[in-house]
């Protein structure tokens, strides 16, 4: 059986993710306690306790997702002794998680990028005036039809009938009416800082770019699939654009896990808060086998089943 592993994107964050971890689990604590040593300043507490809005920051969601992503990896590393996997993907944030799964780069240097990045987009979030809706029930044709229509762009292709689009503020109404008016289930602007993966988001790049060329990014192990290709990455050199390119591009999530599909991977484990992308991928194929590890309960029924 192939397994891959995949890591969450912004907007899975909660207040309390990864506390209970961290009072059952040593390894947890420390990994923490790291973290808070590398950044200068006690992500995990927020992580725990918040409030809402000073995790949401998008400064402080992107490292505290991937601190308590990478903490569930070690975890589960830790509970099913010999457990393997073949092959990481990672949604938006997540890329980066699963590039440092992969050993592209170390838990540290992830940290810290991310960080960097989460700073950066929050940035781009300032000087522009951005927003996104989520459509339930339309095709990728009629979504780009709806989105040309209404200057905005493709953010998100997650799944059947599931994509987000992005743009700015005041082109998402006109966006949303449009999608009803074709035949959309649902359309529904969504509580975000911005108009991530669209132009609005053009002033983080070079930022990005530039502290993706202060770390040394070696081969990745595994492949890794990239959000905006849908294909695995290449080698260090090719790893930086991507990435940066990710930020103004869609996520095209149910192409990636499509791919894995086709090339024989049944089993799915997603690791971080929430269980978004085990959704996705249950509309996306139904027979696969998805897990997932987010809390002390998951990781042992995780556990015992790659143990079985």
């Amino acid at each position: 059986m192939k397994t891959a592993l995949l890591f969450a994107g912004q907007g899975a964050q909660a207040p309390g993710m990864g506390r209970d971890l961290a009072g059952a689990f040593p390894t947890a604590r420390v990994l923490m306690d790291r973290a808070n040593a590398v950044l200068g300043y006690d992500l995990a507490r927020i992580c725990f306790e918040g409030p809402e809005d000073e995790l949401t920051r998008t400064e402080n969601a992107q490292p505290g997702i991937y601190l308590i992503s990478w903490v569930a990896l070690s975890l589960l590393k830790e509970r099913a002794p010999g457990f393997s996997f073949e092959a990481t993907a990672g949604l938006s944030l997540g890329e980066f998680t699963a590039l440092a799964a992969a050993g592209v780069m170390t838990f540290e240097e992830g940290l810290e990028v991310v960080r960097a990045r989460g700073r950066f987009m929050h940035e781009a979030c300032e000087q522009t005036r951005g927003g996104m809706a989520a459509l339930i029930g339309l095709d990728e044709a009629a979504t780009r039809e709806v989105c040309d229509a209404a200057g905005v762009t493709l953010a998100n292709l997650n799944c059947p009938g599931q994509i987000v689009i992005s743009g700015e503020l005041d082109r998402i109404p006109a966006a949303v009416e449009a999608a009803k008016a074709r035949g959309a289930r649902k359309a529904i602007p969504l509580p975000v800082a911005g108009a991530y993966h669209s132009p609005l988001m053009a002033s983080a790049q070079p930022k990005l770019a530039a502290a993706l060329a202060a770390i040394p990014l070696r081969p990745p192990q595994i492949p890794v699939i990239a959000n905006v290709t849908a294909r695995p990455h290449g080698g260090p050199d090719a790893l930086a654009p991507l990435l940066v390119d990710q930020v103004i591009h869609p996520v095209r999530w149910e192409a990636s896990m499509r791919w894995l599909l086709d090339q024989g991977f049944t089993r799915f484990i997603e690791l971080g808060p929430g269980t978004a992308l085990s959704g996705f991928m249950k509309r996306i194929r139904k027979d696969a086998q998805v897990l997932n590890v987010s809390d002390t309960a998951s990781l042992e029924t995780t556990a015992a089943a790659l143990m079985s």
